[in-house]
């Protein structure tokens, strides 16, 4: 039982740990999305920076006077998702292994102020049932959610 426990906040940490690497730690909080449905796997992460909500193309709208840019490359956010994919993938594998239930859906949250850690996980079908939303919309619905609400 513990085993399952640990491994699983091991990938979810690996997730955030990827994203604290893409803004050389410079962050107030982190938020990713995560979702596996029906074969299809999908990932997403944003910020909190300067109390400004910004997505990971958009880091340097946050930037004040004097502060250092961030690496935004195409190259750099994909090598993020590449691996928040993988670790969808590994989680799938073990929730197999321990015969659990995978979640269609992870919405993770790190204040990396506080280094609270708060993750919310939905096991019914969120976008694949739908004619039209897809998982990338279902992740900016999230962000505009988080932006409108300062959560």
């Amino acid at each position: 039982m513990k085993e399952f426990e640990e491994r699983f906040s091991e990938l979810q940490a690996d997730m955030i740990s990827i994203c604290l690497e893409y803004v050389e730690d410079r962050v107030d909080k982190v938020y990713v999305y995560a979702s596996c449905e029906e074969g299809i796997v999908s990932g997403s992460f944003f910020y909190l920076i300067n109390n400004m909500y910004v997505e990971r193309h958009k880091l340097n709208d946050a930037l004040k006077d004097g502060d250092k840019s961030y690496d935004v490359s195409t190259e750099r956010q994909f090598m993020v998702l590449d691996i928040i994919n993988d670790n969808v993938d590994k989680m799938e594998e073990l929730c197999k292994l321990y015969e659990r239930d995978m979640p269609t859906e992870l919405k993770l949250i790190y204040d990396a102020k506080t280094g609270k850690f708060q993750a919310e996980y939905k096991y019914d079908l969120v976008y694949t049932n739908d004619d039209v939303k897809t998982a990338r919309h279902i992740a900016n619905e999230w962000f505009e959610e988080i932006e409108n609400n300062n959560l």
